[in-house]
């Protein structure tokens, strides 16, 4: 890696085609100017970076891969289900009975709780 120290006005070369301009200078941010021919393609890093993963993650799976895991969730779906650990609560999130006899463990604003 060449490492150039520039000030604003000042510009690097790269070959005979690209310029690079130092167009700005603030804390934390550098703005840069670029001239170079059509041909040449100028992005910044961290786009070229994106791309290249969404290309890689929109690739077509393998059918291999696809038996597998079409073989794993079989597998999984007629395994025997394990007893679930109780939660506390019936179905849709109700309280269960004893809950309910208990009375909501969470005080209203005013309710004594509440009062001085």
């Amino acid at each position: 890696m060449l490492i150039v120290r520039r000030r604003v006005g000042q510009a690097i070369l790269i070959g005979d085609q690209v310029e690079v301009h130092v167009l700005e200078v603030s804390p934390g941010r550098v703005k840069l100017g670029i001239v170079a021919p059509r041909e040449v393609t100028v992005m910044r890093a961290e786009v070229k970076l994106t791309r290249e993963a969404n290309i890689q993650a929109a690739a077509p799976v393998p059918p291999e891969k696809l038996e597998d895991l079409a073989r794993r969730l079989k597998a999984e779906r007629e395994a025997p289900k394990k007893p679930e650990e109780d939660s506390g609560q019936g179905e849709l999130g109700e309280p269960t009975e004893g809950e309910a006899r208990q009375g909501s463990a969470h005080a209203e604003p005013n309710s004594d709780a509440f009062r001085a």
